[in-house]
């Protein structure tokens, strides 16, 4: 099992790679490819469309294939997404390349989610979530490391992070047979009780608004990492160099918050890991929005450190809040939502901001927190009345 976990580890980090990637690219993919700066919301749109709509499906590909090979099959995926958005002559091709993208992160996340939060302590959901952010972490400095270069550009970003997801393709392909016992999991779950619809088990009391609140908080997280570095490069006058080091900074937060979340949650509950970071995040938020200069793009990573245990502090909570029977289904509801809500308000958002200001960002955000605590809570409530 320790093996195994190591494993896990390593593929999330693959999966943070290609994330924060796109948004540091942007202010530069746009003039080359000589098209209005809110199109990235087409990104949006398209990766959120597909790597949510395959969550909903997930329960059924794990069961039939095994979480194994669809490891596997959906991180080579990424690699062949990546490939292509590194060689497209133009938007559209570029868009396609997302396609691949966007289904080949989606199902892995459900099941090592699920995975996880049925059978290991919260710490290691916040470590496993901290491997993403190694990956989101990484992904900007490469990108800003060729932007910088003379003879470098963003498409040699895009070629070395597929080159990274080959080498962790490798690993999974050389370890299969230890995935078995996650194959095993999942299909000796059974039950005597006749299996419910999506629409039943989204009726189980609690479900909806918890699902909401994983969408909210993917809201703030995709809109900062989409629109971190235009808003720098817009409101800030920073040059795109500069402004994917701050992001990255960004999305060190979130890996270091999820680090030190794991030893935290060893003492206290999900919800409190959830309420902490709504606090340290708005707080940064704040800090974001005062003219400080350098001093104010800290927020970034005092944002970044206050999401940091609430997305995996929601998923392990799961199995608690609705029992573990559905647990597997529920868990794809919430990463189909998380997407599915966090895109199409970025998307809402980029149009927004490019035709009004990028001032609006720290305002949207600190809207968003608030209504992620107030839905937080009714999640809450309405489980403990259950």
């Amino acid at each position: 099992m320790t093996l195994l976990l190591v494993i896990i580890y390593v593929v999330f980090v693959s999966l943070g790679l290609p994330d924060s990637l796109f948004g540091a690219a942007w202010p530069v993919v746009h003039l080359d490819f000589d098209i209005n700066e809110s199109f990235a919301s087409l990104y949006g749109i398209i990766t959120g469309f597909c790597t949510g709509g395959v969550s909903f499906i997930s329960g059924w590909l794990i069961r039939k294939f095994g979480t194994g090979k669809v490891t596997l099959i959906s991180t080579m995926l990424t690699v062949i997404g990546l490939f292509i958005m590194s060689i497209s002559p133009n938007i559209v091709i570029m868009m396609l390349g997302a396609v691949v993208l966007g289904y080949g992160a989606g199902v892995i996340d459900t099941a090592l989610n699920n995975f996880i939060s049925l059978h290991y302590k919260a710490q290691h959901m916040n470590w496993l979530h901290a491997c993403w952010g190694v990956g989101v972490t990484i992904s900007p400095l490469i990108m800003s490391a060729f932007l910088t270069e003379d003879t470098g550009s963003w498409r040699s970003g895009y070629r070395v992070v597929a080159v990274l997801q080959l080498s962790i393709g490798i690993i999974i392909a050389l370890t299969l047979n230890k995935w078995k016992i996650v194959k095993e999991d999942f299909c000796t779950e059974k039950s005597d009780q006749p299996q419910k619809s999506l629409f039943e088990i989204l009726k189980i009391n609690g479900v909806l608004p918890s699902v909401l609140s994983q969408g909210i908080y993917c809201s703030m997280e995709f809109t900062i990492g989409t629109w971190g570095a235009s808003y720098l490069v817009n409101v800030h006058s920073l040059s795109p160099a500069e402004a994917a080091k701050w992001i990255s900074l960004y999305f060190g937060g979130i890996m270091v918050g999820r680090i030190v979340s794991g030893f935290i949650s060893m003492k206290t509950s999900d919800n409190t890991m959830i309420r902490g970071g709504i606090v340290v995040s708005c707080l940064g938020m704040i800090l974001l929005s005062l003219p400080l200069g350098e001093i104010s793009f800290l927020g970034l990573l005092l944002i970044g450190a206050g999401f940091g245990p609430i997305f995996p502090s929601i998923l392990h909570s799961v199995p608690d809040r609705f029992g573990t029977e559905y647990s597997a289904d529920i868990t794809g509801f919430h990463m189909g939502g998380a997407y599915g809500i966090g895109f199409g308000v970025q998307l809402i958002f980029g149009f927004v901001a490019t035709a009004t200001t990028f001032k609006i960002t720290t305002f949207v955000l600190l809207a968003l927190v608030l209504a992620l605590f107030m839905v937080n809570e009714l999640t809450i409530s309405i489980v403990r009345k259950k």
